[in-house]
C-alpha cells in the first residue's frame, strides 16, 4: 500500500513542527531570566528539561515503535504534547517555574517521541540509496518551523516582556509585581495552547489512515497483543519508576543529575528483554554507530547552546534590546534554511561526508569570529546593527545545515533491518547533547573566571549586572561550539563513504 501524498506531507509537517516547539524553547531562556530574575544557571534548566526529556524517551519510543508501528509512536507523541502545553495554564496561574519545568518536560517528551518515530519512518518509507537524502529533504522542514517558532517567540513572548529590569524589579513590593509576572506568563502559555489545535488536527488524521513502511511490521510485530502491551507498560513503568524514586529520596537533586537518573530505568528495560538487548549488543559493537551518538551529541548540543545564547550575545555585544536582537536569530535561521536546501541538492554530485567535512571547518572558523572579531557597527538595515563578530555568529548557523540528518543517516546506514528501530529512536538519546552543553556554555558565560578567558586575554570582563555576563566571557563561551564542530569533523573524516551492507 502507498502512502498518500498528504500522508507524507503530514509527516513532513511534524519536522516542521517540533522545530517551532524547539526554537520557542530556546527563547524562554532569556524570558524566564528576565520573569523570574533568575541567574543563566536556572533559566538554562529550561534546556535540561526540553532535552533531557528526549534522551530519557528516546529507548521507550523504541520499544514502542517495535511493539507497535511508527505510526503508534507519532499518535502518542502528539497526545503527550498537547497534555504538556496545558499544564502551562496552571503554571502561569501559579506563577511558578518548577510548574513550568514539568510542563517544558511533558512538551518535550511528546516532541520527542514524535520526532523519534518521524525520523526513522522517513528513513523506511523508500529506498535505502536515497535515504539520507531523503531525510535532508524533511530535516529541511525544521528550520521552517524554526523560523516561525522564533517569529512567534518574538511577537507574543519577548515583545510583550515588561521593560523593567532586573533591579527594578527585585524592589517592587510582590503585589506590584505579581501582574506584571501573569501578563507575561499569559503571552507565554498562548502560544503553545494554540499549537495544540495543529496537534490534535494531524492526531485525528494518523488515528484514521496508516503509514506503509518497508519496516513497519518489525521483529516482534506479530507478538500477541497482550505481550506487546505487556512490554510497552513494562518500558513506561521503567522510565518513570527513576524519577519518582530519585525525586523523592532526593528533592534537592541537580536537574541535569535528575535527568540522567531517569536513562536508568529505559537502559535496565532494554537489557532485561532478549530480543532487544540482542540488539542492543550489535549496536554497541558497530563503531560507525557509535560514534555517531558522540557526533549527534556533539551537534545538537551545539545548535541549541548557539541559539540559546545568540540573543544575548546581540545584546551585550551592540546593546540592543532583546526583541531586536531576536532578528538576528531570525536571519541566522534563514540563511541556515536556505543551505538546509542547497547542501540537499548538493548531495546528487556530491558525497554527504564530504559537506559535512567542509561544513564543520567552516563553522569551527565562525566560532572563532565570533570569540575574536570586532563588535564594531559595519551597517544598518531597519534600525538593526550588524558587525563583523555578528556575522560570524549567523555564520555559525549556516553551517549548522545539514548536519543532524547526516550523522543521523551515516550512523544507521547498513544497519541489521532488526535493530533498526531501536537504533533509530536510539539515536535521538543524543539530543541529550541540547541539556549538557548550553548548561556548560551557561557556565562559562556566567563564570568570572574560566580556562577559556587566557585565551581571550584582551577581552573586556567588566561585569553586567542586568545580563549577568561580561563581553569576554560571552565571547569566550564560543569555545564551546568550536569544540562541537571539531567532533563532527572526526567523525565525517573517519566513517565517510557508504557502509559495506549499504551498497547492496
Amino acid at each position: 500500500m502507498k502512502n498518500s501524498r498528504l500522508t507524507v506531507f503530514l509527516l513532513v509537517l511534524c519536522f516542521a513542527l517540533w522545530g517551532v516547539v524547539n526554537n520557542m524553547s530556546d527563547n524562554l531562556v532569556p524570558a524566564f531570566q528576565r520573569i523570574f530574575t533568575m541567574d543563566q544557571d536556572r533559566a538554562v534548566l529550561v534546556q535540561v528539561a526540553f532535552y533531557g526529556a528526549y534522551a530519557v524517551l528516546a529507548l521507550f519510543t523504541s520499544i514502542l515503535v517495535e511493539e507497535f508501528s511508527f505510526r503508534t509512536g507519532i499518535l502518542i507523541g502528539l497526545a503527550v504534547y498537547v497534555c504538556g502545553a496545558l499544564l502551562y495554564i496552571p503554571a502561569c496561574l501559579r506563577q511558578s517555574f518548577d510548574f513550568y519545568f514539568i510542563g517544558i518536560f511533558v512538551v518535550a517528551g511528546g516532541c520527542a517521541i514524535l520526532e523519534a518515530s518521524s525520523n526513522s519512518c522517513i528513513l523506511a518509507i523508500g529506498e535505502a540509496k536515497s535515504a539520507i537524502r531523503r531525510l535532508n529533504f524533511a530535516q529541511a522542514m525544521n528550520p521552517v518551523g524554526s523560523i516561525v517558532g522564533i517569529f512567534i517567540a518574538q511577537k507574543a513572548i519577548l515583545a510583550h516582556l515588561n521593560p523593567a529590569t532586573v533591579e527594578e524589579r527585585l524592589a517592587m513590593t510582590p503585589e506590584q509585581l505579581r501582574p506584571i509576572v501573569h501578563a507575561e506568563l499569559t503571552w507565554i502559555c498562548v502560544p503553545y495552547v494554540a499549537l495544540c489545535l495543529v496537534m490534535l488536527a494531524i492526531w485525528v488524521y494518523f488515528l484514521r489512515h496508516p503509514i506503509a513502511t518497508e519496516m513497519e511490521g518489525g521483529s516482534r510485530q506479530l507478538a500477541p497483543l497482550r505481550t506487546r502491551c505487556m512490554h510497552v507498560g513494562a518500558a513506561i513503568l521503567a522510565t518513570a519508576l527513576p524519577f519518582v524514586l530519585t525525586g523523592i529520596l532526593f528533592p534537592n537533586m541537580d536537574k541535569l543529575a535528575w535527568m540522567l537518573c531517569g536513562m536508568i530505568g529505559p537502559l535496565v528495560c532494554i537489557a532485561a528483554m532478549p530480543a532487544y538487548r540482542a540488539s542492543f549488543k550489535e549496536l554497541a559493537r558497530t563503531p560507525r554507530y557509535v560514534f555517531g551518538l558522540v557526533a549527534l551529541f556533539a551537534y545538537v548540543g551545539m545548535q541549541i547552546a548557539v541559539w540559546t545564547w545568540m540573543n544575548v550575545y546581540g545584546q551585550k555585544e551592540l546593546g540592543v534590546a532583546p526583541d531586536v536582537s531576536a532578528n538576528y536569530y531570525i536571519l541566522a535561521i534563514a540563511i541556515h534554511i536556505a543551505n538546509c536546501w542547497a547542501g540537499t541538492w548538493a548531495m546528487k554530485w556530491i558525497a554527504p561526508w564530504k559537506i559535512m567535512a567542509t561544513y564543520c571547518v567552516f563553522g569551527f572558523l565562525c566560532c572563532m569570529g565570533t570569540i575574536y572579531l570586532p563588535s564594531a557597527v559595519l551597517f544598518t538595515v531597519r534600525g538593526v546593527p550588524f558587525s563583523a563578530n555578528i556575522l560570524a555568529l549567523m555564520g555559525i548557523s549556516l553551517f549548522m545545515a545539514i548536519l543532524f540528518p547526516t550523522i543521523y543517516g551515516m550512523a544507521l546506514g547498513g544497519l541489521n533491518p532488526k535493530c533498526f528501530k531501536l537504533g533509530g529512536p536510539g539515536m535521538i538519546m543524543a539530543i541529550l547533547g541540547g541539556a549538557v552543553v548550553t548548561p556548560w556554555m551557561a557556565n562559562v558565560i556566567s563564570a568570572k573566571q574560566s580556562v577559556f578567558f587566557d585565551l581571550v586575554p584582551m577581552m573586556d570582563f567588566t561585569w553586567d549586572a542586568n545580563l549577568r555576563t561580561s563581553s569576554g566571557a560571552l565571547r569566550a563561551s564560543f569555545f564551546v561550539p568550536a569544540i562541537c564542530f571539531a567532533v563532527m569533523f572526526a567523525y565525517a573524516a573517519i566513517f565517510r563513504g557508504t557502509p559495506p551492507s549499504a551498497r547492496r
